[in-house]
């Protein structure tokens, strides 16, 4: 009985992994004298410029600029959903921070 529950479980998560998205969305707010974005990248995305915040701020400091998704709450239905507004230019400037941006909302990918 214990092989059949650890069997199945096994199964289990094979599906849920096989269902889950192939590139999840990862957040970052991105701060400058004069205002604040929250950005997404997907994981092709995110591996290319690095992987972190820090390699994102060293490829805009590198390129001079980036086009990346710029992302805001909006409804879905009832509930609440972090979803791409607009592709924008992000612009190379010596006050610029990216950090890491967590919420508490569902985070919908981009094209």
């Amino acid at each position: 009985m214990t092989m059949r529950f650890v069997a199945g479980a096994a199964l289990a998560a094979a599906v849920f992994a096989s269902a889950a998205p192939a590139s999840a969305e990862t957040l970052f707010k991105i701060v400058t004298v004069k205002d604040e974005i929250v950005v997404g990248l997907n994981d092709a995305e995110l591996k290319e410029l690095g992987g972190d915040a820090g390699g994102i701020a060293k490829a805009i400091a590198a390129k001079g600029s980036l086009t990346l998704w710029q992302y805001a709450v909006t409804k879905q239905g009832s509930e609440s959903a972090v979803a791409p507004r607009a592709k924008i230019g992000v612009l190379a400037n010596t006050s610029l921070r990216v950090e890491p941006y967590k919420q508490p909302f569902k985070v919908l990918p981009h094209e």
